[in-house]
């Protein structure tokens, strides 16, 4: 007699590696309670890079289009409607020189303005405009912007259609229905900036001058494990619009021995996008870091590349919506609580393969622990303890 088929229960797959918590009393509350403005969403990041031929090549493999190309100065947009997405000018040494985030309208540049002391000034016609420009707390440069000239929307990748579960059927109405599924091998085509990464030594100060000044509001805390008691070493940071959706993260910050960028994400429309932009990569050379994956704080599947001056960029897809409603989570930090699947994090993409930008991070290991700051001996352990877990 054949037993009956009982149910298997769910497991958790990811207990006591990622346990979505609330805040503990008198902990961070992720957000302040009158900012000076509430920003829209991230403009766009500027580059400084000796070689612009290098950096267009690269660009337009990993899915920009350019929207401006001159001896000094490289804009890429991507497909949606707004202003481009990265700026590179031509400079003798290659660095991040700062992000640009968008307000609600030119009166909440001019409040920001007012409020720190600062000037509102014209963009460049090539962007139009006007900005505050602001330095945070680490020394870096932080734009303001609103009224930018807009360039319109480009065709963009097609999305597949998919035979999945009930529908693939020979009575079903499958949306291909005697059509094969051929994914083009071309770029993964960037529709829009999604976030950027940042270190800082002092984190907690950094992260407070973000939400106070830009009204920005954290959506999920990492702690070192073992050391909750010593409050937050991660954050992941979004637009605070209200009802109106956005993205899980604009900005993420993260405690580290020196002040740098980190990565930044740009969106593409669908896996197939992500795989076949992999493989067009991989075909020219260029250096991958770590993929295809899903991660946890933010759902996105990723895959991860560093451009031929070392910065580390993502594509990405299906990223988590929230509105202001949602409270931050709380979780510990570890290596294996970066996906839910793909591979397992790189070397590289934790920043811990033999190389320049290693050996320069371990100097300001070095330079940290002998000056004031947030990034301490006991920080210093619980980073090493992520790696290993």
């Amino acid at each position: 007699m054949t037993p009956p088929i009982t149910a298997t229960p769910d497991v958790d797959g990811h207990r006591d590696i990622h346990v979505d918590q609330g805040a503990l009393p008198g902990e961070h509350p992720g957000r302040v309670s009158n900012p000076t403005i509430k920003v829209h969403d991230i403009a766009w990041l500027e580059f400084q890079k000796p070689d612009l031929i290098k950096a267009r090549a690269f660009a337009e493999a990993f899915g920009f289009t350019v929207s401006l190309s001159t001896d000094n100065e490289l804009h890429l947009r991507g497909t949606t409607v707004g202003s481009p997405c990265v700026i590179i000018r031509k400079g003798t040494r290659t660095r991040f020189v700062g992000a640009a985030f968008r307000a609600a309208d030119a009166s909440d540049v001019m409040r920001l303005a007012e409020a720190t002391g600062n000037r509102v000034h014209r963009l460049p016609d090539t962007i139009g405009g006007v900005a505050v420009t602001l330095t945070d707390p680490s020394g870096q440069t932080v734009k303001v912007v609103a009224e930018l000239d807009a360039h319109p929307e480009l065709p963009g990748q097609r999305v597949h259609e998919y035979n999945f579960g009930t529908r693939h059927t020979a009575t079903s109405d499958a949306p291909r229905l005697n059509a094969t599924q051929r994914p083009p091998r071309e770029p993964a085509r960037v529709e829009r900036l999604g976030h950027v990464v940042i270190q800082r030594s002092r984190y907690l100060e950094n992260l407070d001058w973000y939400l106070r000044h830009l009204g920005l509001i954290v959506s999920d805390f990492l702690y070192y494990d073992g050391q909750r008691q010593r409050g937050p070493v991660m954050s992941f940071i979004r637009c605070d619009r209200g009802g109106t959706p956005t993205d899980h993260h604009t900005l993420a910050m993260a405690l580290g021995p020196s002040d740098r960028y980190v990565h930044s994400a740009y969106q593409v429309c669908d896996l197939d996008a992500i795989g076949a932009g992999n493989r067009y990569l991989t075909e020219r050379g260029y250096t991958h870091s770590w993929g295809i994956g899903r991660h946890i704080q933010g759902s996105q599947i990723f895959d991860y590349w560093r451009d031929p001056d070392g910065f580390l960029v993502e594509h990405f897809s299906d990223g988590d919506l929230f509105d202001a409603s949602l409270e931050p989570g709380w979780a510990p930090m570890t290596a294996t609580g970066l996906a839910q699947w793909g591979p397992p994090a790189t070397k590289d993409f934790l920043g811990i393969s033999p190389g320049k930008a290693s050996l320069e991070e371990l100097r300001s290991i070095v330079t940290s622990l002998r000056t004031d700051n947030e990034f301490d001996s006991e920080r210093l352990r619980g980073l090493l303890k992520v790696a290993s877990t």
